[in-house]
């Protein structure tokens, strides 16, 4: 069996972790939290469980939205000393929807190298589990949290045909949804929570039918939404065939 990648020196790597289910973590990702001279966490309690889980000991640096600009600072000087650090967000790839975004984008125009050790992320899971078209989405985060500014948010994809993905927290998924349900129109959607725990669940239907459902229940965990896009005039079969001859138009070419 061929080995995972030595870790190298002055390297920061970006490395996903489980988004529930513990034993979704990779073998690269498991050797490169026991190598490296650093893990930057989002949040070092949480981290500090998925590593005593796995046996690992490791310093860790605490590094979030609300330090990221006294933080950051010091990562780069130790990125140029030479050590490798880790950088491990709370749940799911680092980058999307956290500072992860930010120290990425120091470290590229510091000139300093990085690279990533791929894994879970709940946008994908969600939009595959959804039923709806993943052959083109766009993800769209966290809405603004006020109704005035998170209408506007979702008028910018009102006519847009891509499959949309949002996160929201539980406080807010009711009253998000009746704003997609004012803005977009009652589109087919699903609602997938807690994905790869224990309770994970997936609902779909129209949104005007998950409002009925969700208004009053308590809810609790992480929740994705996926909604359909805004419907042409073409079907999806004929996009998908014309998909197919533009593959094919591009072999000519080469």
């Amino acid at each position: 069996m061929r080995r995972c990648a030595k870790i190298s020196r002055a390297m920061l790597y970006l490395v996903a972790t489980p988004i529930g289910n513990l034993a979704d973590i990779s073998l690269r990702a498991l050797e490169t939290l026991r190598s490296v001279d650093l893990v930057v966490s989002e949040d070092t309690r949480k981290t500090g469980l998925l590593l005593k889980h796995y046996g690992i000991s490791a310093r860790q640096m605490s590094f979030h939205e609300h330090n990221e600009a006294a933080v950051l600072p010091r990562i780069l000087a130790l990125l140029r000393e030479g050590k490798s650090l880790a950088l491990v967000t709370s749940a799911g790839t680092p980058g999307i929807s956290d500072p992860g975004f930010t120290l990425v984008r120091s470290v590229i125009e510091a000139d300093l190298p990085l690279t990533m050790i791929p894994g879970p992320t709940a946008l994908i899971m969600a939009v595959v589990l959804s039923g709806l078209p993943v052959h083109s989405f766009t993800f769209r985060g966290f809405p603004p949290r006020r109704p005035g500014p998170r209408r506007r948010f979702l008028a910018v994809d009102r006519e847009s045909p891509h499959t949309l993905i949002f996160y929201e927290s539980p406080h807010r998924l009711v009253a998000m949804l009746e704003d997609c349900l004012a803005v977009l129109g009652d589109r087919r959607c699903a609602i997938a929570n807690d994905l790869t725990k224990r309770f994970e669940s997936v609902q779909r239907g129209l949104l005007s039918e998950m409002i009925a459902r969700l208004a009053g229940s308590k809810l609790l965990g992480e929740y994705t939404v996926v909604i359909a896009g805004a419907p042409t005039a073409r079907s999806e079969p004929a996009a998908a065939e014309d998909d197919d001859a533009g593959r094919e138009g591009d072999d000519d070419a080469d």
